[in-house]
């Protein structure tokens, strides 16, 4: 099934793979606050079991560095996409009080980001990760 919208998650691929599947689970849960539409059903196994929705729609994953991430960045807000994001600064902190305010503290142009996860109209998405390798 083709899809009108796209999930991407990009991550810089300098990171330790601790802090890569840490930034991918942190960008994941905000990108699935991105609208009703972008979760599926529950899930219910055989035995009756319970499970919670996942995305409806595969998710794409990049590997990135520092500029191509910046880069990924202005192209995201430019197009209005629906955006999550993780600093250096976030693997410091303990809660997400203290996450949003090392954000907060950074203008757009001067975060340091570890990755970032846009979700909207498949062909911006595109563009917008446009040059990115798919991550390894």
């Amino acid at each position: 099934m083709r899809f009108d919208t796209k999930i991407a998650v990009i991550v810089r691929a300098d990171l330790a793979d601790w802090q890569k599947l840490n930034v991918t689970a942190f960008l994941s849960s905000g990108v699935a606050t991105a609208g009703d539409e972008i979760m599926g059903e529950p899930y219910e196994d055989g035995s009756g079991n319970q499970y919670l929705p996942l995305f409806r729609e595969p998710v794409l994953c990049f590997a990135a560095d520092a500029e191509q991430l910046a880069t990924v960045h202005g192209r995201a807000l430019s197009r209005g996409l629906a955006t999550a994001l993780y600093t250096d600064e976030m693997f410091a902190t303990g809660h997400d009080a203290d996450n949003r305010a090392v954000v907060r503290a950074m203008e757009a142009d001067k975060l340091t980001l570890a990755g970032l996860a846009v979700y909207g109209p498949r062909n911006a998405v595109d563009r917008t990760t446009k040059g990115l390798k798919l991550h390894g």
